[in-house]
């Protein structure tokens, strides 16, 4: 529950662009080159003014870290970024199909191997008795 709650308040848009570029060591036009160029999409209030979150502000450093310190054009910051996004999404796919899987386990144990089940081999004389050798 408290997860939940660190990230409704990741999500919470509350800093101006003018914060948001002296948090993040940027100037404002790069912010909006940023948003420009589909890197970040800040949440607008009813006046059409960019707010940003938590979340906008540790990106917008992780775009900074890429482009500054790693030598990584826009593109390529884009590129990593829709990745991480499909690493994530492909995480919580994962986590999702695994607990299934425990909850599908627990309410019918399927044996996986021979190990795992008993095996008696009976002559077939013994389970069946065909009528000519009745006697």
């Amino acid at each position: 529950m408290a997860d939940k709650k660190a990230e409704v308040g990741d999500d919470r848009a509350v800093y101006i662009i003018s914060v948001a570029a002296e948090l993040t060591g940027v100037h404002p036009q790069t912010l909006r080159i940023y948003e420009r160029k589909g890197l970040l999409s800040p949440k607008r209030t009813s006046g059409n003014t960019r707010r940003y979150s938590e979340r906008d502000i540790r990106r917008l450093q992780t775009i900074q870290d890429l482009t500054q310190n790693e030598g990584v054009n826009l593109a390529g910051v884009r590129m990593i970024m829709e990745l991480e996004n499909e690493v994530e999404r492909l995480r919580r796919r994962n986590d999702h199909l695994e607990a299934e899987v425990r909850r599908l386990r627990r309410r019918r144990p399927v044996p996986l191997g021979p190990s795992s089940a008993s095996v008696e081999i009976m002559p077939l004389r013994t389970v069946v008795s065909f009528p000519w050798e009745r006697t």
